[in-house]
């Protein structure tokens, strides 16, 4: 097993870890602990949460979550050598659940996860307007496969990743980002949910920092719900064991921080915290690539090179959406946007036959391996989006036949009261 850099004791808070680590981007944030290039070393990490979601049959805390804790990264760890304008290339070598073998307790990765879908008032999600309330379904992990007691007659392998990693922005980088999502949110000041999150000083965690540092940190840090230039929330399914990232270096040391690990997520992790969401840990490898920034022309965002362990479903069954809102018989322009929450819609319309609610087909698209495609984006006035959803995850024919769906009770979703 790889040197432990950076651990968690999962019975606590990450702010009363011996070595805390933060919930805001910030170059201020002090570095918990130093690699060198050519090193491979464990992280261990924290819901993303802080462990505010119980297993248990309520959503009541999906509903009530305070998200000015969010996101709960391990970190940063500092890389020596490392100066702005290299690319910080990590390895991702290993991942899981908490410990290995699977260890079982009260917190998400201890044996279980969950899946949730956020509130219109507290986040909301990508069919936000469809489905406003908070629901939710726990998933128990046997060894690489999920199963839900809120989700019957599904179980699937997980290609588990981390959804957040990210390099500290600049103190130019992090103006540039605070002025450019202000002038967002000051489009529609009072939208629910709003269209960004500006810097928040309840609950902000800036690692070891105290005094006048933690105070700017608070004042300063950018939030950690979107992707930006560092890295940070992509969220992508593919980025698991044996992948390659390139991070821009923004800073001195490069700062390496993150954590969110999924067991498993359908592409575009739909209801917000769609994937099914853990603690755990990580191993990497490290390395640099000398001024890297310029040389490859990485100046705005990380490249990666997806690892090859994924689930082998090799069918499909495909739904289609198209830039239309249906429900005022609409056309946008070349929305795919759009159009990939219609192939949602549809999917979920499609699995409401077979004795799912709304919510139960909502939360699986959001945490099964689905593939989600641009197929059209050209063909004007209507973009095309295309939702693949594998058919051997279900434990009956979910294909369409002229005998027609077999409807069965399908149990139901956590909800709030």
């Amino acid at each position: 097993m790889p040197e432990v850099v950076f651990s968690v004791d999962q019975g606590k808070s990450m702010s009363e870890q011996a070595v805390p680590g933060h919930n805001r981007w910030h170059p201020d944030v002090p570095v918990a602990t130093m690699v060198r290039p050519g090193s491979d070393f464990r992280v261990e990490c924290r819901e993303w949460t802080d462990a505010q979601i119980g297993n248990n049959d309520s959503a009541n805390d999906v509903r009530d979550v305070d998200l000015s804790r969010a996101h709960m990264l391990s970190g940063p760890i500092g890389v020596e050598g490392a100066e702005p304008g290299d690319l910080l290339v990590v390895d991702i070598l290993d991942l899981g659940p908490v410990q290995a073998p699977q260890e079982f307790g009260d917190a998400p990765g201890q044996g279980w996860g969950y899946t949730g879908i956020f509130a219109r008032e507290n986040g909301g999600g990508f069919l936000t307007e469809w489905y406003p309330e908070s629901a939710k379904a726990i998933w128990d992990f046997r060894g690489q496969v999920a199963t839900s007691r809120h989700l019957p007659g599904v179980r699937y392998t997980g290609i588990t990743h981390p959804g957040l990693f990210g390099t500290a922005p600049s103190a130019d980088l992090l103006a540039r980002w605070n002025r450019r999502e202000q002038a967002l949110i000051d489009r529609e000041p009072d939208r629910v949910p709003p269209l960004a999150l500006p810097p928040l000083t309840d609950n902000s965690l800036g690692g070891t920092a105290t005094g006048e540092v933690a105070d700017r940190i608070a004042r300063e840090g950018a939030r950690t719900v979107p992707a930006r230039e560092n890295g940070g929330n992509h969220d992508i399914k593919n980025f698991t064991r044996g992948s390659r990232v390139f991070y821009p270096v923004h800073v001195n040391d490069a700062k390496l921080s993150g954590g969110d690990l999924h067991f498993s997520q359908g592409d575009g992790e739909i209801t917000f915290c769609g994937a099914i969401e853990m603690g755990g840990f990580i191993d990497f490898g490290v390395d640099l690539i000398k001024g890297g920034m310029e040389t490859y022309g990485v100046t705005t965002n990380p490249i990666f090179m997806p690892g090859n362990v994924e689930p082998r479903y090799s069918e499909f069954l495909t739904f289609i959406g198209i830039s239309v809102d249906h429900e005022n018989d609409t056309n946008e322009y070349l929305n795919a946007t759009l159009a990939y929450k219609r192939a949602c819609l549809n999917a979920v319309e499609y699995l409401k036959k077979f004795g799912y609610s709304g919510e139960q087909a909502y939360l699986l698209l959001g945490s099964a391996p689905i593939e989600g495609r641009v197929s059209g984006i050209v063909d004007i006035p209507n973009a095309c989006c295309s939702l693949y959803l594998p058919t051997a995850i279900f434990d009956f024919d979910v294909r369409p036949s002229s005998a027609g769906p077999v409807s069965a009770d399908r149990g139901m979703a956590a909800i709030s009261s």
